[in-house]
């Protein structure tokens, strides 16, 4: 978390990673990473910044299954969140569980806003697909 927390105020930034600069949330999590594990995950492909694309490729959600420990147990601070922001498309949008329990919060990196730690509201809990830990 106090990594991610580092990031808040970057300025969004589609598929940018590098922190007071730009990124965005696959960006956040990949710099995130580099500072636990001192190289790249993996080979990022070229994605769109639509949430609503539809289709069958779920691509974040597999590569962070070949990537991470699934989690579905008791939520922790630290928990990579994969959401998908609408019914029928593919999930898209990350996000680092911040505070748990009472007052949920996660951060993430927005379009329009940067990075930022939002509330982890009942209207974004719902739309939780998978959450995933670092090995």
């Amino acid at each position: 978390m106090e990594i991610a927390r580092g990031w808040i105020g970057t300025p969004y930034l589609h598929q940018g990673s590098h922190q007071g600069v730009g990124c965005d949330c696959l960006g956040l999590l990949r710099a995130i990473w580099r500072a636990l594990y001192g190289c790249e995950p993996d080979a990022v492909p070229v994605y769109t910044p639509d949430w609503g694309e539809a289709g069958r490729d779920e691509a974040f959600e597999r590569g962070l299954r070949a990537q991470m420990a699934q989690w579905d147990g008791v939520a922790r601070s630290g928990d990579v969140l994969l959401f998908r922001m609408r019914a029928g498309a593919v999930a898209k949008h990350l996000g680092i569980a911040g505070e748990v329990g009472q007052g949920p919060t996660f951060i993430h990196a927005y379009a329009g806003h940067g990075v930022l730690e939002s509330p982890l509201s009942l209207p974004w809990r719902r739309r939780i697909v998978a959450r995933f830990q670092f090995r």
